[in-house]
């Protein structure tokens, strides 16, 4: 017999767990599916963000920062350290225990919120009586029924045409998160978030990387100011990036790849590696979901159709975080989970798209909120723009690491922040301050006139705020 619930989840990670732990703290009975497996074939919730995505790389990063600090920076502090190795396998089995914690973590809350889990692959079987059944194809096949689903599958890497993941030589997130030792040369197609991410993970380690980027600019969605300081920074630090490339033909064998592109100039070359990295992007995973068998919507991109609540076109089928249009980010997953699990209990849940901060966790970390500086020259919006150096802001001169800068954009008239754009340490942190200023529709004065602790990086913010009325103090 089929077991009922009030509310069915499909997918565990960031949109999906989140949304049935809040639905479950609002009173319903909830079940959420997830087919992820660990090594050992055990449940590991958490889909592409905790398994390979956001965590383990996050642990891979902060690995090899150690590992690039103890080679380069130590001795500036004093510290001399001789004979310095690595040991690849060491660190990716803390990555992978940094995950297990993740998955941990989330069966744990499972079970505090009282949310039944099932561990296999879901697929829509029928409508049933006002709701819909649901089958799921674990270690046995059962079914459950919900009155309302929330669809949250995530998304799947897109790989290049005719050029298949074999997680070997040719690698999505997921292959190059599991490498077993770090390669002489290393090539990635796409410069976005992961491949920045991971060309910084193993150039840090050794490798010899170069990133080759199909658009003629650098981190398009990026600030142009800050982009190009992080540019000038990555530079420096000798990862090699090719703007304005057409890749072509791509052969792999058990040495290496070797891949044949157009530079921006137009001259046919070749690049050869022991890996390459692919990472041009996304789609939403929406196969096997069985869409058809009840009619539920899906775009050209194999996105499910939902309207600015994240309704389907199906009364009682929701969905959230990738497999919808919007960015694909965690943390945008986990809001808009939260707010249907809000509404199916008649709430009013929501999300505010234009205060969804972005970050790139490379060394200087890149983050930004609100609306760019070329967005607003674009939109004909009236501005001031405010800028303060790491440079001049003693606790980044204590910490060792000055580069970059934070970038205010203010309406030109009622001083309304419009943008808030970071390129320097800890970025990924300083920017909340500025998401919870635009959220209440704060002005740069607001921000100017709050007392910050110092020394802290978060003066630099102050500062930033003061320069749009061009009254910095400390540059």
């Amino acid at each position: 017999m089929s077991k009922q619930f009030d509310v069915v989840v499909i997918g565990a990670g960031p949109g999906g767990y989140i949304a049935a732990i809040r639905a479950a703290q609002l009173g319903f009975q909830v079940a959420c599916v997830d087919e992820w497996k660990n090594a050992q074939g055990g449940p590991a919730p958490g889909g592409t963000c905790t398994n390979v995505g956001c965590i383990p790389s996050k642990a891979l990063l902060q690995s090899s920062e150690h590992f690039d600090h103890a080679n380069h920076h130590f001795s500036e502090h004093g510290i001399e350290l001789k004979g310095v190795s690595l040991d690849v396998a060491k660190m990716i089995a803390r990555k992978d225990s940094v995950v297990k914690q993740n998955n941990d973590g989330i069966l744990y809350l499972f079970k505090k919120n009282k949310v039944s889990f099932f561990h296999g692959r879901a697929s829509f079987s029928r409508a049933h009586e006002g709701a819909y059944e649901i089958l799921v194809n674990g270690a046995q096949q059962e079914t459950v029924i919900g009155k309302n689903v929330i669809v949250a599958t995530g998304s799947t890497a897109r790989a290049l045409p005719g050029v298949p993941f074999d997680e070997t030589q040719i690698l999505s997130n997921d292959g190059a998160l599991s490498l077993g030792s770090v390669p002489r040369k290393l090539v990635l197609i796409g410069s976005g978030v992961i491949g920045l991410e991971m060309g910084s993970v193993w150039r840090r380690l050794g490798s010899e990387v170069t990133i080759l980027e199909g658009l003629p600019t650098f981190l398009g969605a990026v600030d142009t100011q800050i982009a190009k300081e992080a540019k000038k920074a990555f530079d420096k630090q000798g990862l090699k990036i090719e703007l304005g490339v057409k890749v072509g033909d791509i052969q792999s064998s058990k040495k290496g790849v070797k891949v044949a592109y157009v530079n921006a100039k137009g001259e046919a070359l070749s690049i050869e590696a022991d890996k390459l990295i692919v990472s041009i992007g996304r789609v939403p995973n929406t196969q096997g979901l069985n869409a058809q068998v009840l009619g539920l919507k899906l775009d050209e991109r194999g996105a499910i159709e939902v309207d600015a609540q994240c309704r389907s076109n199906l009364p009682g089928v929701w969905a959230v975080g990738d497999v919808v249009r919007g960015p694909m980010l965690a943390h945008k997953a986990e809001e808009e989970g939260v707010a249907v699990a809000e509404r199916i209990a008649g709430q009013h849940g929501h999300v505010n798209f234009n205060t969804v901060p972005w970050v790139i966790y490379t060394s200087p970390e890149i983050a930004w909120v609100g609306r760019t500086e070329q967005q607003l020259k674009a939109d004909g919006v009236a501005y001031k723009a405010g800028t303060f150096p790491f440079l001049a802001n003693g606790r980044a001169r204590a910490l060792g690491d000055t580069t970059g800068m934070v970038k205010f954009l203010a309406d030109a008239t009622t001083d309304e922040i419009l943008g808030v754009h970071i390129v320097g340490p800890m970025a990924s942190e300083l920017i909340s301050e500025a998401v919870v200023a635009m959220e209440f529709r704060a002005s740069s004065e607001d921000i100017a006139r709050i007392c910050h602790a110092h020394p802290s990086l978060s003066e630099a913010t102050k500062e930033a705020a003061l320069a749009v009325d061009k009254r910095t103090l400390n540059f």
